[in-house]
């Protein structure tokens, strides 16, 4: 199977029916299926020949989504890039994987026009609406001026993508996943009955540059379901999405959903077609879940655990372990159990299986594993060992075969000898009335080695010392565990595009200019 393949089914068996929905346009799968099979020989007119990089710098947009389906179709790779990194990492980005041509909306024109200033021979295509910059060609009438070319018929193993890391730990790394690794992550969705029906209307609010979206895209284009598409993610924006067009399944990551469901106005939607939230990217809290659940009574809340690398999915927790038995064993803190199609075990720095309960890395096999890091050979065999990928996250599998997240590996404080595990911190610290976000970090400490460190954004219109959140986590957790020092942000936490807190940004100021060192 290829990424076209649902595009060719639905252009059989639903031609007519409603594809994708941005602002006022409207298109049915005869005109996408059309539109993409021009704009994949607009692309190999520029040049571009099988196997060739096609990168994308834009906000959501239907023209986004037609491009991942054309480059599949040209048999080019599609190199979506992080809205929220600089230009030189987006610069560091392109010249990595030698991408020629760039795709760009009006909000990125000028990175685009800079970086075609120093990367030679680089092609850019304007996607979007109004006037189109000087030196960039149009992409409708790129699509207009090419006549349609067939689907280059991509074989499953061949590299469909080229997805870069959100970098929260370090350097961003290329993550080259086949046409194979995305349309197996799709079916294992599918069969878990995440976007399974053709009546699903389906909101991309979170960034399409993002796997996480991308999965619930692969899946409704195999599923034949319809795509709303708005630029981006704000509570409004996701709420007149919702009753403008009665979408029944989104996908927001926990800050998103925690924004969301807080939000003064939220009552004065009419969100009753909405059935189901997906989350995942980051642990979310028990006291943000719960109030998400109260907030959307009638929603089923699924999360999804995974990585970049895993294309993306690994675990999933379906939303009847957020209620009854499931809540009372605590499951609805857990990421789930491994996804049809996936295997997942818990190893030590040994890579030995270490017994229920025990934390350890999580590591996963399946055909969605990637196919490497583009150009890193070394850090492939690191992550993938007989199969498996290592996926750097910490935690621990219970005897029903439930996950629990419980830190990144590099996340991980050791204070005096004793592993912290922020997650744990961080859930105790959200049940605080008066805590909106909150994120823990190890800091230097000449007695500890580590300390235990918490930036908390309080909600608007409360307050709460530093004295008195640390009191309040001794009463949930070990005194051990609870911050010993707490700063009070009336900014939010730096978010990568994805939406994960970066962590290192909140270490920074702390370990500048000294080794890490722990006791």
């Amino acid at each position: 199977m290829n990424i076209t393949h649902g595009l060719r089914r639905a252009l059989q068996v639903n031609p007519n029916g409603l594809a994708i929905v941005c602002g006022d346009r409207r298109k049915n799968w005869r005109e996408v299926g059309e539109r993409v099979a021009r704009l994949a020989a607009g692309i190999r007119a520029l040049g571009a020949q099988p196997g060739d990089r096609v990168a994308i710098l834009s906000l959501n947009s239907d023209r986004y989504l037609e491009l991942y389906l054309a480059t599949g179709w040209s048999g080019t790779v599609i190199v979506p890039l992080n809205i929220r990194w600089s230009p030189l990492e987006n610069e560091d980005a392109m010249r990595d994987c030698r991408a020629g041509i760039l795709v760009v909306d009006k909000a990125f024109a000028p990175v685009g026009a800079a970086l075609a200033k120093t990367i030679p021979g680089l092609k850019l295509v304007y996607a979007d609406d109004g006037e189109t910059p000087a030196g960039m060609d149009n992409f409708e009438e790129l699509i207009e001026r090419s006549a349609p070319m067939p689907d280059a018929m991509r074989q499953s193993g061949d590299l469909c993508g080229i997805f870069y890391t959100g970098g929260t730990t370090g350097r961003s790394k290329g993550v080259m996943l086949s046409h194979g690794n995305l349309m197996v992550n799709a079916l294992h969705s599918l069969g878990e009955g995440l976007f399974a029906s053709a009546t699903t209307i389906y909101l991309h609010a979170a960034p399409m540059f993002h796997l996480a979206n991308g999965s619930a895209m692969y899946s409704i284009l195999l599923s034949g379901g319809s795509n709303v598409i708005i630029q981006g993610f704000t509570p409004d924006g996701v709420a007149g999405a919702v009753q403008k067009h009665r979408v029944t399944d989104v996908l927001l990551v926990p800050t998103m959903i925690q924004m969301f469901v807080d939000h003064p106005t939220l009552g004065s939607y009419d969100l009753a077609s909405l059935k189901h939230i997906i989350y995942g990217a980051s642990v979310i809290s028990d006291a943000v879940l719960s109030r998400a659940m109260k907030a959307l009574p009638n929603v089923q809340f699924t999360q999804a655990y995974g990585m970049t690398e895993l294309a993306p999915i690994a675990t999933l927790l379906h939303w009847k372990e957020c209620l009854g038995e499931g809540r009372a064993k605590g499951r609805h803190r857990g990421a789930g159990r491994a996804a049809i199609g996936c295997e997942v075990k818990i190893v030590d720095a040994n890579d030995k299986v270490v017994p229920y309960g025990t934390v350890g890395e999580i590591a996963v096999r399946g055909d969605n594993v990637m196919m490497g890091y583009w150009e890193r050979p070394e850090e492939t065999a690191k992550a993938i060992i007989d199969g498996w990928m290592h996926t750097g996250d910490g935690g621990y599998m219970d005897e029903d075969g439930f996950i629990y997240v419980v830190d990144r590996v590099k996340d991980m404080i050791i204070s005096g000898g004793e592993n912290v595990y922020s997650a744990e911190v961080e859930n105790a610290l959200a049940q605080h009335p008066a805590v909106a976000q909150c994120a823990v970090i190890g800091i230097p400490s000449e007695r500890w080695g580590e300390q235990v460190h918490a930036v908390v954004v309080p909600k608007p219109g409360t307050k709460a010392t530093p004295d008195e959140l640390m009191e309040f986590c001794k009463t949930l957790i070990a005194g051990y565990k609870c911050p010993r020092s707490v700063e009070i942000s009336d900014k939010p936490l730096p978010l990568s595009g994805a939406g994960k807190v970066l962590k290192r940004e909140l270490r920074k100021p702390f370990w500048e200019n000294r080794e890490r060192r722990v006791s």
